[in-house]
């Protein structure tokens, strides 16, 4: 976005600033100026001359010697080679001493050309007449400007002025960086009120007077709107009797400021208007409407059009089209058609002034490749009511201007109006929120220099609909943070009270189940969410397991990242395979990472996230090993009940008699085991490997850090060893079942010490011994204390069919 400061001056007239204070205050007042060009930065000394005597040259047949009068009272002698100069013209003249910003090939010369006082084949030379090239410009954005030779003033140029100042390169031109969600700053009226703002300067902007004949412009088109999603305010207006010709110098300099070409007076409105309210408009030649009809509705599938610059282009059915009764005449938004464009025959004219849908612009944009100043308008999302105001400004230009007789009203369709919000308004809660001590008055003096309102009444601030990024209080305390200089605003030190920072209670467990498996010798890994479809099959996974049923990824990277995981095995098996075919030995990694259950296939809603702690290894260890790794992090996390587990989990991807669920507190809180041998050869491991996965959401649930203290027990202890024979199939397990439903009050604990299998067992059965531990707390245990506890577990033994071994 650029503007020029003549242009923003004669919204805020009375604003006298250099161009650094200009960008500076700006800036920091929300409009940031990237940074500004002097368009005369290297011109001096260049004044209106008018040409009063020409003589050939003494010695060059190419060369003529001009007598110049430029306001002094005597004239001056130049030397030229130009092919247009005639006595009376009225040129610029630069002077002894003076710059221009390039030579007569358009190319400029960092800081300029000086011009000294010299001789031309023997002749002097005070001076030199320059061509538009030489000042730093061209034949695009001065057109009136000849091929070759120099620049010609009008005959009402005052001799002696600056030629500087009547080109109207005595400016300054500002670029900015405007965020898209200040879709007013992208208009010069938007940019000159912020600035009025700024620099608290009264704004005056333009005033649009009703235009118009008797005729009603309805007798001359018709326009219906089929989609007023994409196209929610479609405003046309009729002028006939069309004369064309040059637009005024003033409207000529400001798009020329503006980088952009002068044509004529009618395309020179359009794009006058686009750029000073940021609404882009078009115009139609209406003899080429056929049935003098507007229809706005989508592209048909695979539709060809022409547009404006000779190309066919082909539309899908999102591309919104401006279509007569016949045929399309333009693409909404972004350019029109070779069909309907506007020549120098028009008679009779129709403006079009709209508001579409940015992302279906920006989207339809892409699709036909092709991108405009309009189309960049359009995406940022316009305000529907900016349109009316922008095609009547074009039509009051039509007749200041004298190109054109504007027909009576308005064809203006418009669905659900756009109106503004009110935003509550609390000055005390600002001043808390920015640390300032600001009076309200002040801070609503700032809001109507903006033009938002004030209701004194409900305590609302009023916000117009072009303000799309004034949502909430917050963006009030930024209004007025801005403006009253984020500079002026004191540091000062939080305010409330000071709490203590820790960590919530679900990554309390988290960080105890990385601290054990880092204890215990495993490092932390990381692997993707997306993964294959293949995977199921590489872990076995039965076809019709819940675990197939996954969350499709819409746009996946390829089909090896195209679901969310529903299991943690597959990154961790890959892992270890990776360590594995690097040779690297006792490998033990986890992972702390999500799992994804949608909750119906295909998914309607978000899925259950739900994290597992995942612990793998391969080498040194052994199902008991993980095992304890599982049992010692239940420990720190305050399980302190009794874990057990079933072997009858039925995981497809363990070893058939190498696995188990755990089961806390009668749940299934995870499971563990050694990967089937399949699953490994298909992870190209020749070792065996050792899982278990957790399930934390239920661990959390579980879990409990409040620790009681007990005393160092003030009574001995007595202890009673029990060997026994029991088939293979009787889990040890079972056996401490007994153990804590028979033991009493007495028995403290338990601890396994011996499993025997060997020649001196039966076949089929095993040896295990048992250490019990009886404690009171407050008396020395006698063997009448601790008696009926052991007869009753011997007796439950001997009912599972285990005996004492002898």
């Amino acid at each position: 976005m650029n503007t020029s400061l003549s242009w923003i001056k004669a919204y805020v007239p009375e604003l006298e600033v250099t161009a650094q204070e200009y960008m500076d205050g700006m800036t920091l007042s929300g409009s940031k100026v990237e940074g500004y060009e002097k368009l005369d930065a290297d011109l001096e000394n260049i004044i209106i001359g008018q040409i009063k005597k020409i003589e050939k040259h003494p010695d060059a047949d190419k060369l003529v010697v001009c007598q110049v009068d430029v306001g002094r009272e005597e004239y001056i002698q130049i030397v030229t080679g130009a092919p247009n100069v005639k006595e009376g013209q009225k040129v610029p003249v630069v002077l002894d001493g003076g710059r221009v910003a390039g030579g007569h090939d358009g190319k400029k010369t960092p800081g300029g050309i000086k011009i000294k006082k010299g001789k031309l084949r023997g002749v002097v030379s005070n001076g030199m007449m320059c061509s538009i090239e030489e000042l730093g410009s061209d034949r695009e954005m001065y057109p009136e400007a000849p091929e070759e030779g120099i620049y010609i003033f009008e005959d009402d140029a005052v001799v002696g002025e600056s030629a500087v100042k009547a080109l109207g390169l005595d400016d300054v031109v500002f670029e900015y960086e405007i965020t898209s969600n200040r879709v007013d700053c992208f208009g010069v009226l938007g940019i000159a009120r912020e600035a009025a703002a700024t620099f608290h300067k009264s704004f005056h902007p333009p005033v649009v007077t009703e235009t118009g004949n008797s005729e009603n412009v309805n007798d001359y088109i018709k326009v219906t709107v089929e989609d007023t999603e994409l196209c929610p305010r479609y405003c046309a207006r009729v002028v006939k009797n069309i004369k064309i010709g040059p637009s005024p110098k003033w409207m000529q300099r400001r798009l020329a400021s503006q980088g952009i070409r002068p044509i004529n007076n009618i395309v020179d409105i359009t794009n006058y208007v686009m750029e000073e309210y940021g609404q882009p408009m078009h115009a139609y030649d209406l003899d080429t409407i056929a049935g003098r009809e507007i229809i706005v509705r989508r592209a048909a599938k695979d539709e060809r059009f022409v547009t404006l610059d000779g190309q066919e282009r082909t539309m899908d059915d999102s591309v919104l089209m401006i279509c007569d009764g016949e045929k399309a005449v333009g693409i909404a938004g972004i350019m029109g058609g070779e069909n309907s464009m506007i020549t120098d025959q028009v008679q009779t004219m129709l403006f079009e002034a709209a508001c579409f849908d940015g992302t279906n612009i920006r989207l339809s944009s892409k699709k036909v490749g092709l991108r405009t100043d309009a189309s960049g308008k359009f995406e940022k999302g316009l305000d529907p009511n900016n349109a009316i105001e922008a095609i009547n400004r074009a039509c009051q230009l039509i007749e200041e201007m004298g190109a054109g007789e504007v027909v009576g009203g308005v064809a203006d369709v418009y669905g659900k109006v756009r109106e503004g919000r009110r935003i509550p308004f609390d000055a005390e809660k600002v001043n808390r929120l920015l640390g300032t001590d600001i009076k309200k008055e002040i801070m609503i003096e700032y809001f109507k220099n903006i033009d938002l309102d004030y209701d004194d009444e409900k305590d609302e601030v009023i916000v117009p609909s072009w303000r799309q990024d004034l949502e909430c209080l917050a963006d009030m305390a930024e209004e007025v943070a801005r403006f009253y200089g984020y500079d002026n605003i004191p540091t000062t030190l939080p305010t409330g009270e000071a709490t203590t920072g820790k960590l919530s209670f679900k990554l309390r467990v988290e960080e105890v189940a990385k601290d054990i498996a880092e204890y215990c010798g495993f490092s932390q890994g990381m692997s993707y969410s997306f993964e294959s479809p293949k995977v199921f099959d590489k872990l076995l996974i039965p076809g019709d397991s819940p675990l197939r049923r996954t969350v499709v990824i819409s746009n996946p990277l390829g089909e090896d990242f195209s679901i969310m995981r529903t299991i943690s095995l597959n990154g961790m098996l890959n892992s270890l395979s990776t360590n594995y075919n690097r040779r690297n030995k006792n490998v033990r990694l986890y992972e702390l990472g999500n799992i994804y259950l949608p909750k119906q296939v295909p998914v309607t809603e978000l899925p259950q996230e739900r994290m597992q702690f995942t612990l793998g290894m391969y080498g040194d260890g052994d199902f008991y090993t993980m095992k304890g790794v599982i049992e010692e992090f239940f420990d720190k996390a305050g399980l302190t009940g009794k874990e057990t587990y079933d072997p009858n989990s039925g995981k497809p991807f363990l070893h058939p008699g190498r696995q188990a669920n755990v089961i806390y507190d009668g749940n299934v809180v995870g499971y563990l085991g050694e990967i089937h041998p399949k699953v490994t050869e298909n992870y190209s491991i020749k070792e065996r490997v050792y899982v278990a996965v957790i399930d934390m959401p239920k661990i959390v649930e579980l879990a409990d850090f409040g620790r009681k203290y007990e005393g160092i027990a003030k009574f001995p202890a007595v202890t009673r060893d029990i060997s026994m024979v029991m088939k293979k199939s009787i889990l040890v397990g079972e056996v401490e079942k007994i153990f804590d439903a028979k033991g009493g009050s007495y028995l403290e604990s338990y601890e396994l010490f011996d499993i025997y299998e060997g020649s001196q067992i039966s076949a089929g059965h095993k040896s295990v011994a048992y250490s019990l531990t009886f404690r009171a707390k407050d008396k020395t245990l006698e063997e009448a204390d601790y008696a009926p506890a052991m007869d009753r577990i011997l007796k439950s033994l001997e009912d599972m069919g285990i005996e004492l071994r002898k």
